[in-house]
């Protein structure tokens, strides 16, 4: 198989009360295996296209044989988007953001508070299924949303961070109530990692 499932780098529990076990098993396990699993029989197609990353495929859709490119761009958005939303969060995480990310959020949002409250705004309003992200745009950050599994590499921009609203991500703990989920899911963050995608931006 060119593209291969990585475990959770922390327990199926690690983020309780936050997000619960049993969502993290189906979303992990099932969810992302799907999408690794789709675009694998995506590119036998096209066995070339293996000695590229998942996220150069999606940066480079127009790229990717018009035969397979709705499916790589769904399937491999879907794998691009949970690898690094596995990542940016850990268990005890949350607070308060740290180094050059927390500078920055002040300087383009005023405080953290004002940001969070703008993020789980824009995100909560993503009609159906989704992701929120927070980008690094001509030298300031911005919030924007993807419908389905789009992410912004595709669109020439890097994700420093990502929520996912679909409702597999919530709907087990939270049911309807995307705003909850939105507004626990910040104790989940990992700033450490998100400052080493805001590094990555920034070049």
């Amino acid at each position: 198989m060119a593209y291969e499932l990585a475990p959770l780098p922390y327990e199926y529990a690690g983020l309780e009360p936050h997000i619960d076990e049993a969502t993290m098993k189906l979303h992990h396990d099932k969810h992302h295996q799907s999408y690794v699993t789709n675009l694998n029989a995506a590119i036998e197609k096209h066995p070339d296209l293996a000695k590229h990353t998942p996220e150069d495929l999606i940066r480079n859709l127009n790229n990717v044989p018009e035969d397979i490119r709705t499916a790589v761009r769904n399937n491999g958005g879907g794998h691009v988007n949970h690898t690094m939303f596995w990542t940016i969060m850990k268990p005890g995480g949350g607070g308060e953001p740290t180094g050059k990310i927390g500078d920055q959020i002040k300087k383009d949002f005023g405080d953290f508070e004002a940001f969070k409250k703008q993020f789980n705004e824009t995100t909560a309003k993503q009609f159906g299924s989704g992701w929120g992200w927070l980008i690094w745009d001509g030298g300031k950050l911005a919030i924007v949303t993807t419908a389905n599994q789009d992410n912004p590499l595709s669109q020439g921009k890097f994700p420093i961070l990502g929520n996912d609203v679909w409702e597999h991500a919530y709907y087990l703990k939270y049911q309807n109530k995307r705003p909850d989920y939105l507004a626990a899911w910040w104790n989940t963050v990992n700033w450490d990692e998100i400052n080493k995608r805001f590094e990555h931006a920034q070049k």
